[in-house]
């Protein structure tokens, strides 16, 4: 199924049919990026009938790709009763010219949606300017949707969810995490990350910690959160109660709730997954 001619930039390397519409998975040259980039797309059947859909934007975590959430989360039957679009962008730059590391939670798989300054990280890591501008216009440029936009994540996407909504409320009517990494700037994860990416100067971290950020916002995006406290990394990675002080301080419209027994997987994720999609859908739709 074709939906209008597509840029050249855009090569289709995968198609399946879902609940009426269509899960499909592109690769493209990323001018943000210097190199390919992969996504994937489910549009719902409404598109078919010649109707423009708002786009929920899917940040996945540490490790994973845009498959993950499209194969675990089972989002695709409600978003297809919705008339929602998803889109689900890759974590990092990938290819053998790309920077890695040996470890799990910094390099390919784990861009942490951050431009990095330093090198050999500032060759490809501009998943920041990815994510919020480039990814978005390729997307409105070439698929039957609106300029309407949400965004989530998981863990690592989590964080970059909540962290981009912050910074460009007027890009998106709302914003919903999964288990994020609330308070990167204080746990393992987000100071091995950010150093690396950013440098040593901490006070370059702060513009990307989503607890910061919302403790001092001006315009509010109404925001979304859920977390599993069976969850193994709630205590040293997460950090859910530093969200939860910065919402109460700056009067931020925060709505989390923790959920007793849930652990990181998606398992979690599917449990909760109509409900956000339910939340994004209220906001579109007013």
């Amino acid at each position: 199924m074709i939906f209008g001619r597509l840029k050249m930039t855009l090569e289709n390397i995968n198609s399946n049919k879902s609940f009426g519409g269509w899960h499909k998975q592109y690769r493209h040259y990323s001018s943000s990026v210097n190199g390919s980039m992969q996504f994937a797309i489910y549009l719902p059947p409404q598109v078919s009938q010649g109707v423009k859909v708002p786009v929920l934007y899917w940040l996945s975590g540490l490790t994973c790709s845009d498959e993950n959430f499209m194969q675990k989360a089972g989002a695709q039957h409600i978003a297809a009763e919705l008339g929602i679009a998803i889109v689900a962008a890759d974590t990092s730059p990938r290819g053998e010219d790309v920077a890695n590391d040996d470890g799990y939670d910094l390099g390919q798989g784990a861009g942490f949606y951050v431009n990095a300054t330093q090198a050999p990280w500032n060759k490809h890591f501009h998943m920041y300017d990815y994510i919020v501008n480039e990814l978005p216009g390729l997307i409105e440029s070439n698929f039957p949707v609106t300029k309407q936009r949400a965004i989530s994540g998981h863990s690592m996407g989590g964080h970059g969810a909540l962290m981009i909504a912050l910074k460009n409320a007027d890009r998106y009517s709302s914003v919903s995490a999964f288990s994020p990494i609330s308070n990167p700037v204080n746990c393992p994860w987000g100071q091995k990350a950010f150093a690396a990416y950013l440098g040593n100067d901490k006070s370059t971290w702060q513009e990307f910690d989503s607890s910061k950020l919302m403790q001092k916002a001006s315009a509010h995006v109404p925001a979304k959160v859920d977390q599993g406290l069976g969850d193994d990394f709630l205590v040293e990675q997460l950090k859910p109660q530093t969200l939860i002080a910065a919402a109460t301080e700056n009067n931020y419209p925060l709505e989390l709730t923790q959920h007793e027994g849930y652990d990181h997987s998606y398992y979690f994720i599917a449990s909760f997954i109509e409900q956000h999609l339910q939340f994004h859908h209220k906001h579109f739709t007013q």
